[in-house]
């Protein structure tokens, strides 16, 4: 790893330089990956952050190579794959339980690679099921994977999510652990931050190493 004044700790991976953000903490690690769109963090994923820091959690923000170069259109689904796993493989050992999570595509990152990287739970914000408008190209099967191999995993959506509605959630996830908590909203939940933190939160706090 190194540092660069002003930006996140780089580390070095084989798509290019990831971006890695720390927050200490010892009652057990969250490792959020951000969305596909815009250069920013986003305030729910924030708020998380900061919620998990009060409950005593370590915290990495990761930022995918793409955003750390600067460019604007996330980077195929194998490669954010491969970043996340060679960034989680530089970290060293987190404090259990280990909460992999992620808003939108962070959340898929996070629900594909869950088992590789031996995740106590799994923390979607704002799933994807599906594009917008395409209900019949769906996403469950990486919804439901991490769940399938005994993770559990919870969704935080947004009522009038276009990318699918808690109901179409609760639907590809039964017969799973999956936890859906419904929140008011569209896809970006940055106005009912505080809500997605608190839903969080509260799930968190039950999920034991494995």
């Amino acid at each position: 790893m190194r540092q660069v004044a002003g930006r996140p700790t780089l580390v070095d991976t084989s798509v290019g330089p990831a971006g890695v953000t720390r927050s200490p903490g010892t009652r057990g690690s969250i490792v959020l990956g951000h969305g596909a769109g815009g250069l920013r963090w986003t305030a729910d994923l924030l708020a998380v952050r900061e919620a998990a820091a009060a409950a005593g959690w370590a915290s990495v923000l990761v930022d995918q190579p793409w955003r750390i170069a600067g460019r604007r259109v996330a980077a195929p689904a194998r490669t954010l794959d491969l970043a996340w796993l060679e960034v989680l493989a530089t970290l060293g050992e987190l404090p259990r339980p280990l909460i992999v999570a992620g808003r939108s595509a962070g959340a898929r990152v996070a629900c594909r690679t869950a088992q590789e990287v031996n995740a106590d739970g799994v923390l979607c914000v704002a799933f994807p099921l599906h594009p917008p408008g395409k209900p019949g190209t769906s996403r469950a099967d990486e919804l439901i994977s991490p769940a399938a191999h005994g993770i559990p995993v919870q969704v935080i959506q947004g009522s009038t999510d276009p990318f699918g509605s808690p109901a179409e959630v609760r639907a590809a996830a039964q017969g799973v652990d999956i936890a859906v908590t419904e929140v008011t909203g569209p896809h970006s939940l940055e106005r009912v931050a505080a809500d997605v933190a608190a839903a969080s939160a509260a799930w968190w706090a039950s999920i034991r190493p494995r």
